[in-house]
């Protein structure tokens, strides 16, 4: 008998995620998502051909659920949800900051719990999905969110004490490159570009950069030096990068984000 999967709170994240289960196999019929609007839902059926039901009727129907709303919802929707959950259900959760130990002191008893920080990617099936487990989740359960997340992009198993630092490099990530991409088309405009020009420039080097660190197996360091010629202009524009402290101003901005991370996490938002 094939398992019911419910999105609560089907917002950019959960829509990604059910359009990639359908896209990986699941049957729609086996698929609930809810929504606040009745509008979202009609949308949702509309597209996917899944039925839209009440948070309560997810959490009795579904053998997994999945929890997409943000952070500051959460308590409420666990307040709605704990009275109609049997602790045999699988509950994902995908909100940030929000820990295992929080779900589970508000579930019944013994409820497998597993916690994924994926980030912004998968609406364009490039994700990574960082998963950890909560401790009465087993190897089937993981194996069961990984299953889910994999359709959107990659997946990383790490101890949920890695999760902040994971969430500083990986869930914050995408919005450092988009940083450096509007720097550096500002720096093309200095220079005497066009800014569409300048764009398009930066954004296909970045697509073709990453995709030789990921393809190659070469470390970063051989990458950059083989484009790094004696005396050459990359060199020049390194040694600038270096001298205003940019390799320092990361590991600042990232240890930041950790530590932003782990306040959320303990309820200091």
């Amino acid at each position: 008998m094939p398992q019911k999967v419910a999105v609560l709170g089907t917002g950019k994240i959960g829509e990604a995620l059910l359009s990639g289960m359908i896209r990986a196999g699941w049957a729609p019929g086996d698929l609930l998502v809810t929504t606040r609007r009745a509008e979202r839902a009609a949308e949702l059926r509309t597209r996917y051909g899944t039925e839209a039901v009440s948070n309560a009727e997810a959490a009795k129907a579904a053998d997994t659920l999945i929890l997409t709303v943000k952070p500051q919802d959460m308590s409420a929707l666990l307040d709605e949800l704990a009275p109609h959950v049997p602790a045999d259900r699988l509950v994902i959760s995908a909100a940030a900051g929000i820990t295992t130990t929080f779900l589970q002191e508000r579930l019944a008893e013994g409820t497998p719990v597993v916690r994924v920080m994926p980030n912004t990617p998968v609406l364009v099936d490039e994700g990574m999905s960082v998963i950890s487990a909560g401790s009465h989740a087993s190897e089937a359960h993981l194996v069961r969110a990984e299953e889910i997340f994999q359709p959107v992009g990659k997946t990383l198993r790490v101890p949920e004490s890695q999760q902040d630092a994971a969430t500083a490099l990986s869930g914050s990530g995408p919005a450092y490159f988009y940083y450096l991409v509007e720097a550096m088309t500002d720096a093309g405009i200095l220079l005497g570009l066009p800014r569409a020009q300048a764009h398009d420039l930066i954004v296909q080097a970045a697509i073709g950069a990453a995709v030789m660190l990921r393809d190659s197996g070469e470390h970063p360091v051989k990458l950059r030096e083989a484009v790094t010629s004696p005396a050459g202009t990359t060199i020049s524009a390194i040694r600038e990068l270096e001298n205003h402290g940019v390799r320092a101003a990361l590991l600042a901005a990232l240890e930041a984000a950790r530590d932003r991370s782990r306040e959320l996490a303990s309820g200091n938002g």
